[in-house]
């Protein structure tokens, strides 16, 4: 999808993190946004940044907020299914509310909101849905087994989805961060992110690029990150080794 001219465009998990960064990015390129997330002051300060900008407060991690915040968006042409929530530690830290504030926000979240906007964009025969994964789903490791199985099925979803849907006119592209500094959870958190960062403005024109070039995942990260996904996707048993010993070295 070349021309984003006028698309519309909804971004969910606008409010902070990686949302705000990606949408002034989309901002520029003359698109119409719809903003989600759940704190509704931030999204209306940046909705007043982003002239033309429309807010539909949601949280995702509650049942029938996704179904509520397709219908009130209205047709839209690309969906950014950016709204994520960590979810990292031990298994046997979490109690079951956590696996379901994790699984609904983190993977339930996009399917629906992309079974409920499909329909108008493969009318309109022209659309894209942009999925937020994570390194997390290519290389498995300690205490991040809620998160990385988020972000392994969310993966899966979307490359699935995309052979679906080959040859409608609608893209489906994944975009796989490593850690991200200057926002998110370390950045709220005072800590620093572990090595082989990103910054935040080159995952915005991942999704840039990803949506223009109907990209089927984009990988943002240095070089040998990159090559560690590799490996984790092929050997999953010495990747989660490697990663033991360099989580276990911070």
């Amino acid at each position: 999808m070349r021309d984003l001219v006028g698309r519309e465009v909804l971004v969910t998990g606008a409010s902070s993190g990686l949302g705000p960064v990606i949408a002034r990015r989309l901002h520029r390129e003359g698109v119409r946004l719809v903003l989600s997330a759940r704190r509704r002051p931030e999204l209306d300060a940046l909705a007043r940044e982003l002239v033309g900008s429309r807010v539909v407060a949601a949280d995702l991690s509650q049942r029938g907020e996704a179904e509520r915040l397709a219908s009130e968006a209205g047709p839209v042409d690309i969906l950014i299914a950016n709204a994520g929530v960590s979810a990292s530690g031990p298994l046997v830290d979490f109690d079951v509310a956590g696996l379901d504030q994790a699984l609904d926000v983190n993977l339930r979240a996009p399917i629906v909101l992309s079974r409920l906007l499909l329909p108008g964009m493969l009318r309109r025969r022209a659309g894209h849905v942009l999925l937020m994964a994570s390194m997390a789903g290519m290389i498995p490791g300690p205490r991040s087994s809620v998160y990385s199985a988020t972000k392994f099925a969310l993966r899966g979803f979307g490359h699935s989805l995309r052979g679906e849907l080959r040859g409608t006119g609608v893209g489906v592209s994944v975009i796989s961060p490593s850690y991200v500094r200057e926002v998110g959870v370390f950045a709220d958190s005072g800590r620093s992110a572990p090595g082989l960062t990103v910054r935040p403005d080159q995952v915005a024109e991942a999704c840039l690029s990803a949506i223009r070039h109907d990209r089927a995942e984009v990988t943002v990260a240095p070089f040998y990150a990159r090559l560690g996904g590799s490996v984790g996707l092929a050997a999953p048993a010495l990747a989660t080794r490697v990663r033991s010993r360099l989580t276990d070295a911070q």
